[in-house]
């Protein structure tokens, strides 16, 4: 969606279930408005946050004129995963990602061996990287867009906050910094957003399920907690194009990923 949009909306690391909401990123021309709508990947809900997660596909799914979807080079098909596509309406268009990495006949090998398993009207082998082939994608969703009034004004980018945004900056470099369940563990909270003319102060706290991960999470003498708070910031001032005062805290939220209620204090089944 970023390299769709032209804009950094969604936070990309190399782990898997890193998107947990649905982050909708607009683009606007002349004679169309593109509404997409990224959500998490697909997965066996574990927890409730995962039922939250899968209950932003099956909503987007529902209302959606195009669906993409998206899988790797290597991925393989899972009937009990996909089983949602094959009674959807709308056009799929399968996009096969990461081909810069494909080797010999693998990008025409993959393109007949997901033929015969999803019902696609049009599968496009594609590198989010490169940006290869990106151009048709979107020739392809423009296709099928139907005629309609756009649903947002012209300058709007997302339907999401600043604050959202600088929350899930914060948990991207959590991602990056940390190994093993602490990003999994990890929620992040802006408990205070203060723009002022040269300068936004956020106050951040970083929710995590136990006390071990706790110290983890802060590092010797606060060096763990330091690099991720200086990291953010850096992220943070060329989002919003202004110097930022980022103050993180540590808290526990014991098993936070399995109460319903504490996930709805964090923004989840909305």
């Amino acid at each position: 969606m970023n390299k769709l949009v032209g804009e950094n909306l969604s936070i990309i690391t190399a782990k898997a279930q890193t998107t947990r909401h649905r982050i909708m990123g607009i683009l606007n021309g002349e004679d169309f408005q593109i509404v997409y709508s990224d959500t998490p990947g697909l997965l066996e809900p574990k927890y409730e946050l995962h039922e939250a997660m899968m209950s932003y596909v099956k909503v987007s799914l529902e209302d959606a004129d195009v669906v993409l979807l998206i899988v790797e080079l290597d991925e393989k098909f899972d009937e009990q995963l996909f089983a949602r596509f094959q009674h959807i309406s709308a056009p799929i268009v399968l996009l096969i990602n990461k081909i810069d990495l494909a080797k010999g006949s693998q990008v025409h090998d993959k393109i007949e061996y997901w033929k015969n398993l999803i019902k696609a009207t049009e599968i496009i082998p594609v590198s989010a990287k490169t940006g290869e082939n990106l151009e048709q994608v979107f020739t392809s969703i423009k296709k099928y867009l139907p005629e309609h009034p756009g649903f947002y004004p012209k300058d709007d980018l997302t339907d999401r906050s600043e604050r959202f945004f600088a929350a899930e900056i914060i948990r991207e470099k959590i991602f990056m910094n940390y190994e093993q369940e602490i990003p999994y563990s990890s929620e992040v909270n802006i408990e205070s957003f203060k723009e002022e003319d040269k300068i936004i102060r956020i106050r951040a706290v970083i929710f995590v399920e136990r006390d071990s991960q706790k110290g983890i999470l802060i590092g010797k003498a606060g060096s763990s907690l330091k690099k991720t708070g200086t990291d953010a910031r850096h992220d943070l001032e060329k989002f919003f194009g202004k110097k930022v005062f980022l103050e993180t805290h540590v808290k526990v939220a014991e098993n936070w990923r399995k109460q319903k209620l504490k996930l709805k204090q964090f923004g989840y089944f909305e």
